[in-house]
């Protein structure tokens, strides 16, 4: 295996690291977890930066890596709902604007627009967006672990769910502008 691979194989590494995530959360041991969690998001800014560093960028890397944070984040949001730790209004407006993502994604391959490069090459605002929901889940692992930081859930809460919104719009606009072009070259 050559170097240029290291940024996959730390996204691959980023996957495989959400089931010890899932399960120590399940099991409520939330330092782990959120030690786990650190792992993994520490990878994910490594990977990129080594992509980019070295031009390292490949096609299956710039699937890999946003499929890595999707399972992690997804799989991580179902458990922190399932335990408890996270509200149901946020839970389904995170997943609400996965769909719209994964649709327009789906409807555009469908539609036989492949040869777009920009098609795998995430929004400025979804790039902040993940980062926002990365600090999250640390910071509801952290209550947890430090109860009197708390006090801040409800305006981390709406932080998030006003990128997250944002985001889910941005992408809109992204698919809807992409089929406006693509039905006017016809």
């Amino acid at each position: 295996m050559g170097y240029s691979m290291l940024p996959n194989v730390l996204s691959v590494i980023r996957i495989i690291l959400t089931v010890p995530v899932v399960i120590a959360l399940l099991k409520g041991q939330y330092l782990l977890t959120l030690l786990l969690f650190l792992l993994a998001g520490i990878s994910d800014a490594l990977d990129g930066w080594i992509a980019k560093q070295f031009s390292f960028q490949t096609r299956l890397g710039s699937i890999l890596d946003p499929m890595a944070d999707k399972i992690l984040l997804t799989c991580t949001f179902i458990t922190l709902y399932w335990v408890g730790i996270l509200p149901l209004w946020l839970f389904m407006l995170i997943f609400v604007r996965d769909v719209i993502i994964v649709a327009g994604a789906l409807g555009y391959f469908l539609g036989e627009m492949t040869s777009d490069s920009e098609l795998l090459q995430p929004t400025l605002i979804s790039k902040f967006n993940t980062v926002l929901q990365i600090a999250l889940v640390l910071f509801l692992l952290l209550i947890q672990i430090y109860v009197e930081f708390s006090i801040f859930l409800e305006m981390v809460f709406i932080i998030v769910a006003t990128s997250t919104g944002l985001s889910g719009a941005d992408y809109m606009w992204l698919w809807i502008k992409k089929f406006i072009l693509q039905e006017s070259k016809k």
